[in-house]
């Protein structure tokens, strides 16, 4: 398995300013860093590519749907949602990522007042269909449930894999947090067992999104179960702060979680190691 570390912590944007803590990450041992694309397009991230090559790191890529204009559950919005998508996966491809993670159906915090309808989950497998297949087999997209303060299409394991199943192409599956799990599961352990197969990316995060191993989300049992299921994919950590406004109100991080980033990249690195050679 390889070990990334997610770069919302310190950006929405990546560029050379961050290659201090790129090569601090690189140094620690991680092997890649998960990058968020949230503008620009395939040249610039072309550019990050070249940059990251230089740098020994590779990338994944975590995505969101930023705005109800480009919101592909909408009846409204569906084409151009579905152009959004495209985009990102243009400049994943770009970036050189082997994965496009990331909860890319809805926008975050908009809510209907109802559970996902008939018509929603036909749009949700459509849009998602129409990403996966215009990625093909250039990248693996895994879409991530979020608990239901976040979102309210896709919360569960079980439903995350039945998009799986519903999408039915081979690059497509779902991402497993032990946050989100955490809050959404009554045995989030048993839920990764039961959908394995489908699972394509793993976040770790602590239950309260700071040190991953300073709380009580099931961590090291989740790296134990994708051990034990042959799973050869990507440990990224996620966790959240301050220094990006728009982000800790997005996550709803109040409070500081931690003396310093420097302290989350190094306890939650030895702590996957840990965790890997149980």
């Amino acid at each position: 398995m390889k070990i990334g570390f997610n770069l919302l912590l310190w950006t929405t944007h990546l560029d050379a300013s961050l290659l201090p803590r790129l090569r601090a990450l690189k140094a620690l041992g991680y092997d890649g860093v998960e990058v968020p694309i949230f503008g620009g397009d395939p040249a610039y991230y072309r550019a990050i590519k070249a940059m990251l090559d230089d740098e020994g790191l590779a990338s994944t890529v975590v995505a969101i749907v930023q705005d109800e204009a480009r919101n592909p559950l909408s009846a409204t919005h569906e084409a151009a949602g579905v152009d959004y998508l495209k985009w990102v996966v243009d400049c994943s491809v770009a970036l050189g990522a082997e994965v496009l993670a990331g909860p890319f159906y809805q926008p975050l915090g908009v809510f209907s007042g109802h559970p996902l309808s008939d018509d929603e989950w036909v749009r949700l497998v459509r849009t998602q269909t129409a990403m996966a297949d215009h990625a093909g087999s250039a990248i693996t997209l895994a879409v991530e449930p979020l608990n239901r303060f976040e979102c309210y299409a896709l919360n569960t394991c079980e439903r995350a894999a039945k998009l799986v199943q519903a999408v039915n192409r081979p690059g497509y599956g779902y991402l497993f947090d032990t946050f989100h799990s955490n809050i959404e599961e009554k045995d989030a352990i048993a839920a990764l067992k039961e959908t394995m197969p489908q699972v394509a990316h793993i976040h770790i995060s602590e239950n309260d999104r700071g040190t991953p191993g300073s709380g009580h989300a099931p961590i090291l049992p989740t790296i134990a179960a994708a051990k034990a299921a042959g799973y050869k994919g990507w440990l990224t950590v996620e966790a959240f702060g301050h220094a990006l406004p728009d982000i800790a109100a997005a996550t709803r991080v109040w409070r500081p979680l931690f003396t310093s980033t420097e302290d989350v990249t190094t306890a939650a690195i030895a702590l996957i190691r840990r965790g890997l050679a149980a």
